[in-house]
């Protein structure tokens, strides 16, 4: 029998894009756990086990292989979460985004949102929660680090992040951001670009659509930060907001592209 190829050589499946995101938020999880100590290594450790438990109970329930999609979902909550939010609060959290946000739609890959940004939501939403400024330069430039690996991948679009970029600059320029953010770029902002809106299954999915994503997830960020949200919460509900337009982005791209050939057809 032939054995199968490694996995970074197999054509693209849950499994492989599951293994290369989870490369990507390692360095940033480290980093994350360097800064905070024992208290991050809890966390991940209660997330990671809430994740097995609620993926065996949907696979049981569906009679479906096991999927580790969870795994990811765990380390994003964690690297994001503020250290000071008590370990039963994160439990429910992630708990909820595990479910409502991912397995209750069958799996990774076939609902709309991102499970940590709707674990990170509800969490914010939940409870009261002190999302203090982070000036964690190391984490920053982990967190470039994953990113730049996952636009490498072809996981997360450039078209989207530079959309995003130039958005939240014209709209930061025009109107500045509160003084209760930190200077620019944070750890914080980059996490929530790159694995909260930039998550392949969130965001939209045609080359245009990416651009008109990305404008309106920047935007909407700096629209959130002068309603008062500080950088945590503005990024969440950035990427949720966007989500929600993304299915309508793309088809609003297909559409015009059905137009623009029918037209061309008409006049050959």
């Amino acid at each position: 029998m032939t054995p199968p190829p490694p996995l970074l050589t197999r054509p693209w499946d849950g499994n492989r894009l599951t293994f290369v995101t989870l490369l990507a938020i390692l360095t940033p999880l480290m980093a994350s756990i360097v800064a905070h100590g024992s208290a991050r290594l809890s966390a991940l450790a209660l997330a990671l086990v809430l994740s097995a438990l609620w993926h065996l109970a949907f696979t049981k329930l569906r009679k479906r292989p096991p999927e580790l999609g969870g795994i990811v979902t765990a380390m994003i909550f964690v690297t994001l979460v503020p250290a000071t939010v008590p370990l039963w609060q994160q439990g429910v959290a992630v708990s909820f985004g595990l479910v409502m946000g991912d397995l209750i739609f069958g799996g990774r890959g076939r609902g709309f949102v991102s499970p940590a940004a709707v674990s990170l939501a509800f969490l914010l939403f939940s409870f009261p929660v002190d999302a203090a400024r982070t000036t964690d330069t190391a984490s920053a430039l982990a967190a470039l680090a994953g990113g730049a690996l996952l636009v490498i991948a072809g996981i997360l679009s450039w078209r989207l992040v530079i959309g995003f970029c130039v958005a939240v600059a014209a709209c930061a320029s025009l109107w500045p951001v509160p003084t209760i953010w930190p200077s620019w770029p944070s750890a914080t902002l980059i996490l929530g670009l790159v694995f909260l809106i930039g998550d392949p299954v969130a965001a939209a999915c045609t080359n245009a659509g990416r651009w008109l994503y990305g404008f309106l997830a920047g935007g909407l960020l700096v629209l959130l930060a002068h309603a008062g949200g500080d950088i945590l919460s503005s990024v969440v509900f950035a990427a949720l907001l966007a989500a929600i337009f993304a299915p309508l982005i793309d088809q609003g791209v297909i559409w015009a592209n059905i137009r623009r050939r029918a037209r061309r057809l008409r006049n050959v």
